[in-house]
Parts: C-alpha cells; sequence; structure tokens
C-alpha cells in the first residue's frame, strides 16, 4: 500500500483507538518499522498527529499530553534550545524557570553558570538546579500538580509578587499562528501572567511542535515577550510580526 493510502488510514485507525503504535501499524500494513515511523513523522509534522514513545495520538485541543511522552519528545531540539536559551543569561542573574520539559533543558543548561539566584514552581527544575554549587534556588509555594510537579495556585503567584526578576523563562503547550501562546491549565497560566509584570526580561522557550497544536487558554503575546527561542525558523507572516513587535527569535543551532 501506497504512503497516500496509508496516511488516512493511520488517521482513522487513531480516531478509533485514541493512540497508534509503530509496532501494530507495520503488522497492520505489512511494512518496516522504518517506514511506519517515517509516515507518522511526516503527519506529526503536518498537525494531524502527534508523537509519542513507541507511536501517535491525536493532538488535542483540550487536554495536554502525558508529561512522561512529552518528556520524550523533540529531546534534542530540546537540548539545543536550553543551550541556546542559557546563553543569553548572565552570571549573577536572578531568574525564573517556570513549568515544562523545555524549561527543564534549560536549567540542565544552568549547571555551569556561577551566582545564580533561580526561583521556580517545577519541582524538577529544583532536583536539577541543586547539583549546581552556584545556584541558589527557591521553590514556590502552591499546590503540587502531580502529573508534572508543577506547583500552581494563589501561593505560586504570591511569591511571583514578591521578587522582580531580571529574566523568567516559560513554556507553553501551544503557539498559534496569530503569535499567540495557549495552555490547558487556567491556574499555570495565571502564574506565566504574573510573571509578565515581575520580570525585566521574559523568554519562551517552544518547539515547532508548539506551533501544531492547540490549546484553550490564552497565556499572553510574542508581542509581550522579549525573546522566544524556537528550533526551526518561523513562518515569514509570524516572522514579520516579530519583528513588528520587536520580539527577537532565536533559533537554536541543530
Amino acid at each position: 500500500m501506497s504512503q497516500t493510502l496509508r496516511h488516512p488510514e493511520i488517521l482513522d485507525l487513531a480516531r478509533r483507538g485514541g493512540k497508534v503504535t509503530v509496532e501494530d501499524l507495520a503488522r497492520h500494513f505489512g511494512v518496516t518499522h522504518q517506514t511506519i515511523r517515517r509516515d507518522l513523522a511526516e503527519l506529526a509534522e503536518a498537525g494531524r498527529l502527534e508523537r509519542v514513545h513507541g507511536g501517535a495520538v491525536l493532538p488535542s485541543g483540550t487536554t495536554n499530553i502525558a508529561y512522561e511522552e512529552r518528556r520524550r519528545l523533540n529531546g534534542e531540539a530540546k537540548a539545543a534550545m536550553g543551550r541556546a536559551c542559557a546563553g543569553l543569561i548572565p552570571p549573577g542573574s536572578s531568574l525564573f524557570l517556570g513549568i515544562g520539559t523545555s524549561t527543564e533543558a534549560v536549567a540542565r543548561e544552568l549547571l555551569g553558570h556561577r551566582d545564580l539566584l533561580v526561583v521556580t514552581n517545577n519541582i524538577n527544575v529544583a532536583g536539577i538546579l541543586l547539583a549546581s554549587p552556584d545556584a541558589r534556588v527557591i521553590l514556590a509555594g502552591g499546590t503540587i500538580r502531580r502529573s508534572d510537579g508543577g506547583l500552581v495556585g494563589p501561593l505560586a503567584v504570591q511569591t511571583i509578587r514578591r521578587f522582580r526578576f531580571d529574566m523568567a523563562v516559560i513554556g507553553c503547550s501551544a503557539l498559534d499562528d496569530a503569535g499567540d501562546l495557549l495552555d490547558f491549565d487556567l491556574q499555570e497560566v495565571e502564574v506565566s501572567q504574573a510573571l509578565l509584570a515581575q520580570s525585566r526580561r521574559t523568554i519562551l522557550v517552544a518547539d515547532h511542535s508548539k506551533l501544531q497544536r492547540n490549546a484553550p487558554v490564552r497565556v499572553a503575546s510574542l508581542a509581550d515577550l522579549a525573546t522566544l527561542v524556537t528550533d526551526r525558523p518561523l513562518a515569514p507572516d509570524l516572522a514579520a510580526c516579530c519583528r513588528d513587535w520587536e520580539t527577537e527569535v532565536v533559533v537554536a543551532p541543530a
């Protein structure tokens, strides 16, 4: 069966089962695992599916995919973005690192930085930075979100409002073609919006897959941020908007 015929059937199987696996699809179509991985990669690139470990799921506009699956997605791109973002953060900075696997990649690249004050509502980020003898780490209060170790709610917002950060690094669940940052959890959005008010410079770290997703809650616009760190050039229209907004776009080298 040709690729043109496989793709609609793969999407139909995903709609019926919620998820497809490389193993099952290879058996179903009688083709190699490599062929199926290529099919899934192309469908994900087109925004029709989201890659997860061992297969793919339908993109959701109302619920996020599981944290462990997000950790596995675009790992090399996140590592490159982490390095690029860390390069923008000078020693001696006061810094907030938000929730997300991309901000965790930034934290790993900050282990060599000196004299940082880092406030975070991400338990995983705090755990990474504890390995740095030169980082003072403050964990924000709030309700622990068991799914990913995030701290959200009024206590997290109150903690943020006690600081004036040099820089804040945030992620998002989706980024639409108008430049709006989107997320799934209203409480997490409230944390991010408080950060915008309390930070001299805000950096969004978001790989290209975020432009293929949707989420229901608006966080802010790229126009409100100083910098976007991503892994691929933006579409021409959005890139032109960023220039008009004077939002710096940093494309991390592969």
